[in-house]
């Protein structure tokens, strides 16, 4: 029971990471029709950003200074050279972000070098925030922060980190902060009028490429802050971008292309399916058999219905994408056909 619950918040905390990756990227799609494939990088130098800053002004000032520089970064890289590109249609726009990535790569190892740097979380975020004991003779029960060693010895314990819990938190404030802004603030109405009618807010006297800037600047931001809460929950190391990257575009195509809701649902869906199947032992046909749907030793899917549900947890997410793709084009709550 208790690691059940163990992996079901860590499915959730690893969901509204991929939204706070993801979010960014929805963002940027929705507004300027851009996929772009460089977008992990920039997840990628927020927790270099955050590293290099640390050390000089500690540990929340770069938490909040690190997204502002790679979204002004990004910024940057829309106004030099996306934006000359982008009268040449999508394939150019693809082909410069996915260019840019391997630029960002390499400087990111020759400044930092190709090994893991020790990026570590602040002492007010280490250890565990709580701690899900399962006793034979008390039942469950759940202790705040880590258990005592001694209810440990009698007991089965498995502890949540601080550090997921301060990601969950970040992301649904995200989350909430993204909602506002969009469609309660001026600022979110200037951008959602440049987007569905472009001449008439340029009529208005807005600069409406300035507009698509900044939303590119702050899809860029989003990914970066995502790039500091992950590099010191998980690692940071050049390879971040490559693990995090296809996963990305996974999350957006099963929430639907463009949808902010649609990539909240999708990633709380893939980061459940990373973790749940890990606590199924049996293997993939007996599971399945388990719901009555069973198949014979001369099937041809037999080679695959030996193997352990938990073995093949890394294809599930890749899997359903296909099966999205087949069935519903447009994701799960997406509007757009393209």
């Amino acid at each position: 029971m208790d690691q059940i619950l163990i992996n079901l918040l860590n499915g959730l905390s690893s969901g509204l990471l991929l939204f706070m990756l993801s979010s960014g990227l929805t963002l940027i799609f929705s507004m300027m029709g851009v996929l772009n494939f460089a977008h992990a990088s920039f997840y990628m130098l927020g927790a270099y950003a955050a590293y290099a800053l640390v050390g000089v002004l500690g540990f929340w000032p770069s938490l909040i200074l690190s997204p502002l520089v790679v979204g002004l970064l990004g910024a940057g890289f829309e106004r030099m050279a996306l934006r000359r590109v982008h009268k040449f249609g999508h394939v150019p726009e693809l082909l410069i972000t996915f260019g840019v990535s391997y630029v960002i790569l390499e400087l990111v190892q020759l400044i930092f070098g190709r090994t893991a740097v020790p990026f570590t979380p602040p002492p007010s975020l280490q250890g565990s925030a709580f701690t899900f004991v399962q006793s034979a003779s008390s039942g469950f029960s759940i202790v705040w922060g880590a258990a005592p060693a001694d209810v440990c010895a009698q007991a089965s314990c498995s502890n949540f980190p601080l550090t997921r819990l301060f990601m969950m938190g970040v992301a649904l404030l995200m989350l909430v902060s993204l909602w506002l802004l969009l469609t309660r603030t001026r600022i979110g109405l200037v951008i959602q009028a440049a987007l569905t009618h472009p001449d008439m807010a340029e009529a208005l006297g807005h600069n409406v490429p300035r507009v698509l800037m900044m939303v590119f600047g702050g899809g860029c931001a989003l990914a970066g802050l995502a790039g500091v809460i992950g590099g010191f929950t998980f690692v940071t190391e050049p390879s971040m971008a490559l693990v995090v990257g296809p996963i990305i575009f996974v999350v957006i195509v099963v929430g639907g292309i463009g949808s902010l809701a649609g990539a909240f649902v999708g990633s709380l869906v893939i980061g459940l399916l990373q973790t749940l199947p890990l606590t199924i032992d049996a293997s993939l046909g007996s599971a399945l058999a388990g719901i009555g749907i069973k198949f014979g030793p001369d099937s041809v899917l037999y080679p695959i219905l030996r193997q352990r549900v938990a073995d093949l947890t890394p294809t599930l997410p890749y899997l359903l994408m296909v099966l999205i793709l087949i069935f519903r084009p447009k994701g799960l709550l997406g509007t757009r056909e393209d």
